[in-house]
C-alpha cells in the first residue's frame, strides 16, 4: 500500500485575469488522457525531445540521477532516495494523484507558502527542498530544463486558464473528529506494512548505497519526505491515501474508508522524519496558512495538536474570520 506518496503539489489555478473573465470566455475543462497518450518516446530526436525524455526519466528515477547515493557528489541534489513518481503516479499523469498535466499552463502562479507569484522552476525546487529533502537545482542546469520540458510536454494541449479534471487531489471533507493515530497504527500493520514495512522504511530495489531507489518507498525516517513537505499535512495526506492507496486504486473506487485513511495518515505523520529549517518563514501572510500545517507560528489560538490531528472544521471556520478581519484592518 501507499507506494507513491510524496511530493511536488505542482497544481495550480488559473491566473487572476482568467479567474475574472466572463464564464463564456473560459476554455472547456481539459480531460487528462490515458497514460499512453503521453509517450515521450514518440517525440523527435531533437533538443526538445531529448530533454522531455530525460525529464520523464528524472521523474521516475530521481534517485538514480540526483539522489544522495549517486557517484558524483556534485549531483546529489535530492536528500532522499524517493522519486517524483513516488507521489505523482503513472509518470505524473494519473488523475487525482497530483498529476503534472496542465501545470505549465497554470504558471506563473500565486503561491501562498511564499506569498509570491512563483514559476514552474521555483515550484520544482520547492519539492526538491521538501519532498526530496534536498537542495534546489540550479535554474540553468540540464536537470531543471528537463523537468520543465517534461512538464511542458504533459501540458502542451491544455489551454491557458482551462480547468483540468483530475488535477491535484480531490477536495474531501475530513471526519469531524480528532484523528486517532493509535487506531491508525493497527490499520497500518494490517493494510500497509506488507509493502512499506513495519518500521515504515519501505522496500529497497537494491542494496543501500546502490542508487537504486525503492520498490515501495519509506513513509517516515531519514529517507522519506521532511516535515516541510505538503505530504506532512494530514488533510493532504488523507486525501492522497483515500484516493490512491493501495497502489492501483482509481478515483471514485476507494478500497479504504475515509475514516481509516484519516487514521492511517495520522499514524504515518506521527512518526519521526527529517526537519526542514526555517519553517516559520512559510506562509508569511498568516491567514493563508493551511490549518493542517502543523508548525508554528499559529495565529488562531488553537493548540498545536489540533493543527496536526484535527478536528479541522472549527479551525477552518476560525481562519476565515481571522482572514476577513485582517483584510479589513486599516492599511490593508
Amino acid at each position: 500500500m501507499l507506494k507513491p506518496m510524496i511530493a511536488l503539489t505542482l497544481l495550480g489555478s488559473a491566473s487572476l485575469l482568467h479567474a475574472q473573465a466572463p464564464a463564456s470566455s473560459q476554455p472547456a475543462p481539459y480531460q487528462i488522457k490515458p497514460v499512453e497518450a503521453y509517450d515521450v518516446s514518440k517525440l523527435p530526436d531533437d533538443h526538445y525531445g531529448r530533454l522531455a525524455r530525460y525529464g520523464k526519466e528524472l521523474a521516475e528515477r530521481t534517485f538514480a540521477h540526483i539522489g544522495p547515493e549517486v557517484a558524483n557528489p556534485k549531483m546529489r541534489y535530492a536528500g532522499n532516495n524517493l522519486s517524483c513518481t513516488s507521489c505523482h503516479q503513472n509518470g505524473a499523469t494519473k488523475p487525482y494523484a497530483i498529476p503534472w498535466v496542465g501545470v505549465h499552463a497554470a504558471f506563473p502562479q500565486y503561491r501562498a507558502r511564499e506569498d509570491e507569484v512563483s514559476t514552474v522552476a521555483e515550484r520544482v525546487n520547492g519539492c526538491m527542498e521538501r519532498s526530496m529533502a534536498g537542495q534546489p537545482l540550479p535554474l540553468d542546469s540540464r536537470e531543471m530544463k528537463a523537468f520543465e520540458t517534461y512538464i511542458h510536454f504533459l501540458s502542451k494541449d491544455v489551454p491557458t486558464g482551462a480547468a483540468v479534471t483530475g488535477q491535484g487531489l480531490p477536495r474531501i471533507t475530513m471526519p469531524e473528529r480528532r484523528a486517532a493515530p493509535l487506531h491508525g497504527a493497527k490499520l497500518y500493520a494490517e493494510k500497509c506494512s506488507a509493502c512499506h514495512g513495519a518500521n515504515g522504511a519501505g522496500l529497497r530495489a537494491g542494496a543501500a548505497g546502490s542508487a537504486s531507489g525503492y520498490t515501495f518507498p519509506p513513509l517516515w525516517g531519514p529517507d522519506s519526505f521532511n516535515n516541510g513537505a505538503g505530504m506532512n499535512r494530514l488533510i493532504f495526506t488523507t486525501s492522497f491515501v483515500y484516493t490512491n492507496m493501495p497502489l492501483g486504486v482509481q478515483h471514485g473506487q476507494p478500497q479504504l474508508s475515509l475514516d481509516d485513511a484519516y487514521d492511517i495518515a495520522a499514524f504515518v505523520l506521527s512518526q519521526p522524519r527529517s526537519q526542514k529549517a526555517n519553517l516559520e518563514r512559510d506562509f508569511p501572510a498568516r491567514w493563508n496558512k493551511p490549518v493542517d500545517a502543523a508548525f508554528p507560528p499559529y495565529v488562531d489560538g488553537a493548540p498545536a495538536d489540533q493543527h496536526k490531528y484535527g478536528p479541522f472544521k472549527p479551525l477552518q471556520d476560525n481562519m476565515l474570520k481571522i482572514k476577513d478581519s485582517l483584510l479589513k484592518a486599516p492599511g490593508k
